[in-house]
Protein backbone atom coordinates (compact mmCIF):
# COMPACT_ATOMS: atom_id res chain seq x y z
CA UNK A 1 0.00 0.00 0.00
CA UNK A 2 1.56 3.27 -1.03
CA UNK A 3 2.24 5.90 1.64
CA UNK A 4 -0.93 8.49 0.13
CA UNK A 5 -3.07 5.32 -0.05
CA UNK A 6 -2.40 4.57 3.80
CA UNK A 7 -2.77 8.10 5.10
CA UNK A 8 -5.94 8.38 3.32
CA UNK A 9 -7.32 5.44 4.93
CA UNK A 10 -6.40 6.41 8.45
CA UNK A 11 -7.63 9.77 8.01
CA UNK A 12 -11.54 8.51 6.89
CA UNK A 13 -10.67 6.31 9.95
CA UNK A 14 -9.94 8.87 12.26
CA UNK A 15 -12.64 11.27 10.84
CA UNK A 16 -15.60 8.20 11.25
CA UNK A 17 -14.80 8.02 14.77
CA UNK A 18 -15.19 12.01 15.22
CA UNK A 19 -18.24 11.43 14.02
CA UNK A 20 -19.02 8.78 16.26
CA UNK A 21 -18.00 10.69 19.40
CA UNK A 22 -19.93 13.48 18.00
CA UNK A 23 -22.94 11.66 18.11
CA UNK A 24 -22.12 9.99 21.33
CA UNK A 25 -22.37 13.50 23.04
CA UNK A 26 -25.28 14.72 20.83
CA UNK A 27 -27.39 11.67 22.49
CA UNK A 28 -26.52 12.81 25.74
CA UNK A 29 -27.19 16.63 24.97
CA UNK A 30 -30.84 14.69 24.03
CA UNK A 31 -31.47 12.90 26.90
CA UNK A 32 -30.27 15.43 29.17
CA UNK A 33 -32.31 18.06 28.26
CA UNK A 34 -35.12 15.12 28.18
CA UNK A 35 -34.44 14.22 31.52
CA UNK A 36 -34.91 17.79 32.57
CA UNK A 37 -38.05 18.14 31.21
CA UNK A 38 -39.50 15.03 32.80
CA UNK A 39 -37.33 15.69 36.33
CA UNK A 40 -36.51 12.27 35.79
CA UNK A 41 -33.17 12.02 38.27
CA UNK A 42 -32.33 9.06 37.50
CA UNK A 43 -31.56 9.79 33.65
CA UNK A 44 -30.25 12.60 34.42
CA UNK A 45 -27.39 10.95 36.95
CA UNK A 46 -26.77 7.87 34.58
CA UNK A 47 -24.96 10.74 31.63
CA UNK A 48 -22.13 10.63 33.80
CA UNK A 49 -21.48 7.44 33.16
CA UNK A 50 -21.81 8.12 29.20
CA UNK A 51 -19.37 10.89 29.27
CA UNK A 52 -16.33 8.32 30.68
CA UNK A 53 -17.29 6.81 26.74
CA UNK A 54 -16.48 10.09 25.79
CA UNK A 55 -13.43 10.61 27.57
CA UNK A 56 -12.12 7.38 26.12
CA UNK A 57 -13.18 8.45 22.49
CA UNK A 58 -11.27 11.37 22.70
CA UNK A 59 -7.87 10.06 23.89
CA UNK A 60 -8.23 7.58 20.89
CA UNK A 61 -8.67 10.14 18.42
CA UNK A 62 -5.85 12.12 19.80
CA UNK A 63 -3.83 9.22 19.69
CA UNK A 64 -4.76 8.59 16.00
CA UNK A 65 -3.96 12.18 15.22
CA UNK A 66 -0.23 11.74 16.69
CA UNK A 67 0.46 8.65 14.99
CA UNK A 68 -0.70 10.07 11.86
CA UNK A 69 1.61 13.14 12.22
CA UNK A 70 4.52 11.64 13.15
CA UNK A 71 4.63 8.59 11.32
CA UNK A 72 3.16 9.96 7.82
CA UNK A 73 4.72 13.47 8.51
CA UNK A 74 2.17 14.82 6.40
CA UNK A 75 2.30 18.43 4.20
CA UNK A 76 0.39 21.40 3.75
CA UNK A 77 -3.28 20.66 3.96
CA UNK A 78 -2.94 17.07 4.76
CA UNK A 79 -1.35 18.28 8.23
CA UNK A 80 -3.40 20.92 8.76
CA UNK A 81 -6.37 18.62 8.59
CA UNK A 82 -4.70 16.34 11.39
CA UNK A 83 -4.12 18.93 13.35
CA UNK A 84 -7.83 20.60 12.94
CA UNK A 85 -9.29 17.97 13.87
CA UNK A 86 -6.93 17.20 16.89
CA UNK A 87 -7.66 21.10 18.49
CA UNK A 88 -11.54 20.14 17.78
CA UNK A 89 -11.79 17.05 20.16
CA UNK A 90 -11.26 19.11 23.06
CA UNK A 91 -14.75 20.72 22.55
CA UNK A 92 -16.28 17.81 21.48
CA UNK A 93 -15.41 16.41 24.58
CA UNK A 94 -16.84 19.66 26.47
CA UNK A 95 -20.13 18.78 24.72
CA UNK A 96 -20.00 15.87 26.79
CA UNK A 97 -18.91 17.49 30.14
CA UNK A 98 -21.74 19.85 29.87
CA UNK A 99 -24.69 17.40 29.10
CA UNK A 100 -22.84 15.44 32.23
CA UNK A 101 -23.25 18.35 34.16
CA UNK A 102 -26.82 19.40 32.94
CA UNK A 103 -27.64 15.81 34.21
CA UNK A 104 -26.11 16.22 37.49
CA UNK A 105 -28.22 19.23 38.24
CA UNK A 106 -31.42 17.27 36.87
CA UNK A 107 -30.67 14.74 39.68
CA UNK A 108 -29.98 17.38 42.28
CA UNK A 109 -32.87 19.25 41.39
CA UNK A 110 -34.76 20.97 44.35
CA UNK A 111 -38.44 20.63 44.68
CA UNK A 112 -41.12 17.83 42.30
CA UNK A 113 -42.24 20.80 40.15
CA UNK A 114 -41.08 23.54 38.13
CA UNK A 115 -42.10 26.95 39.25
CA UNK A 116 -41.80 27.97 35.53
CA UNK A 117 -42.77 26.34 32.17
CA UNK A 118 -39.26 25.00 30.46
CA UNK A 119 -40.14 25.80 26.41
CA UNK A 120 -37.12 27.99 26.49
CA UNK A 121 -34.73 25.90 28.23
CA UNK A 122 -36.02 22.55 25.87
CA UNK A 123 -35.73 24.40 22.68
CA UNK A 124 -32.18 25.60 23.96
CA UNK A 125 -31.42 21.65 24.44
CA UNK A 126 -32.88 21.21 20.62
CA UNK A 127 -31.03 23.98 19.17
CA UNK A 128 -27.81 22.97 20.78
CA UNK A 129 -28.23 19.60 19.62
CA UNK A 130 -28.29 20.90 15.86
CA UNK A 131 -25.15 22.54 16.69
CA UNK A 132 -23.11 20.32 18.06
CA UNK A 133 -24.06 17.91 15.09
CA UNK A 134 -23.77 20.91 12.05
CA UNK A 135 -20.63 21.97 13.89
CA UNK A 136 -18.75 18.32 13.22
CA UNK A 137 -20.28 17.84 9.66
CA UNK A 138 -18.83 21.39 8.63
CA UNK A 139 -15.73 19.88 9.35
CA UNK A 140 -16.00 16.33 7.93
CA UNK A 141 -17.54 17.95 4.90
CA UNK A 142 -15.10 20.40 4.41
CA UNK A 143 -18.01 22.69 4.60
CA UNK A 144 -17.76 26.26 5.48
CA UNK A 145 -20.63 27.50 4.26
CA UNK A 146 -22.56 25.14 7.19
CA UNK A 147 -19.99 26.44 9.87
CA UNK A 148 -20.84 30.10 9.01
CA UNK A 149 -24.66 28.78 10.04
CA UNK A 150 -23.90 27.25 13.31
CA UNK A 151 -21.89 30.64 14.27
CA UNK A 152 -24.83 32.51 13.09
CA UNK A 153 -27.61 30.35 15.48
CA UNK A 154 -25.14 31.08 18.37
CA UNK A 155 -27.05 34.64 18.52
CA UNK A 156 -30.49 32.44 18.81
CA UNK A 157 -28.94 30.46 21.51
CA UNK A 158 -27.24 33.66 23.50
CA UNK A 159 -31.27 35.50 23.05
CA UNK A 160 -32.53 32.28 24.36
CA UNK A 161 -30.47 32.56 27.78
CA UNK A 162 -31.27 35.93 27.92
CA UNK A 163 -34.78 35.08 28.22
CA UNK A 164 -34.64 32.51 30.64
CA UNK A 165 -32.20 34.62 32.94
CA UNK A 166 -34.85 37.06 32.95
CA UNK A 167 -37.54 35.27 33.68
CA UNK A 168 -35.70 33.42 36.81
CA UNK A 169 -34.97 36.03 37.78
CA UNK A 170 -38.14 38.11 37.96
CA UNK A 171 -39.37 34.87 39.94
CA UNK A 172 -36.35 35.46 42.34
CA UNK A 173 -37.82 38.66 42.97
CA UNK A 174 -41.06 37.48 43.50
CA UNK A 175 -40.27 35.39 46.15
CA UNK A 176 -37.17 34.31 46.30
CA UNK A 177 -37.57 32.13 49.37
CA UNK A 178 -39.92 30.15 47.70
CA UNK A 179 -38.45 30.05 43.88
CA UNK A 180 -34.68 30.75 44.89
CA UNK A 181 -33.02 27.46 45.32
CA UNK A 182 -34.70 25.83 41.52
CA UNK A 183 -34.25 29.44 40.17
CA UNK A 184 -30.55 28.79 40.83
CA UNK A 185 -30.09 25.54 39.32
CA UNK A 186 -32.30 26.14 35.92
CA UNK A 187 -30.16 29.23 35.12
CA UNK A 188 -27.09 26.80 35.60
CA UNK A 189 -28.85 24.65 33.00
CA UNK A 190 -29.57 27.46 30.48
CA UNK A 191 -25.82 28.29 31.30
CA UNK A 192 -24.35 24.98 30.45
CA UNK A 193 -26.56 24.98 27.04
CA UNK A 194 -25.34 28.08 26.29
CA UNK A 195 -21.74 27.19 26.67
CA UNK A 196 -22.47 23.67 24.10
CA UNK A 197 -22.83 26.94 21.96
CA UNK A 198 -20.17 28.39 22.32
CA UNK A 199 -18.03 25.07 21.87
CA UNK A 200 -19.47 24.10 19.04
CA UNK A 201 -18.57 27.77 17.56
CA UNK A 202 -15.20 26.87 18.45
CA UNK A 203 -15.45 23.79 16.44
CA UNK A 204 -16.59 26.09 13.51
CA UNK A 205 -13.69 28.04 13.92
CA UNK A 206 -11.47 25.50 13.70
CA UNK A 207 -13.50 23.77 10.13
CA UNK A 208 -12.93 27.49 8.90
CA UNK A 209 -9.00 27.50 9.84
CA UNK A 210 -8.89 24.16 8.44
CA UNK A 211 -10.26 25.61 4.75
CA UNK A 212 -8.16 28.75 4.75
CA UNK A 213 -5.32 28.20 7.19
CA UNK A 214 -6.59 31.51 9.04
CA UNK A 215 -7.99 30.97 12.58
CA UNK A 216 -10.65 33.38 13.05
CA UNK A 217 -12.83 33.88 16.27
CA UNK A 218 -16.18 34.78 16.35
Amino acid sequence: MSARKQFTEELTELKTELVEMCCLTADMIAKATDALLRLDRELGRSLAETDKRVDEYEMDIEKRCMRLLIRQQPVAKDFREVSTALKMITDIERFGDQAADIGDLVATMPGDTYIKKLEHLSAMGTLAVRMVKDSVNSFIQNDAALADKVIMLDDEMDEMFLTVERDLISLIEQDGKKNGDQAITLMMVAKYLERIGDHAVNVCEWTKYNETGVHQKF
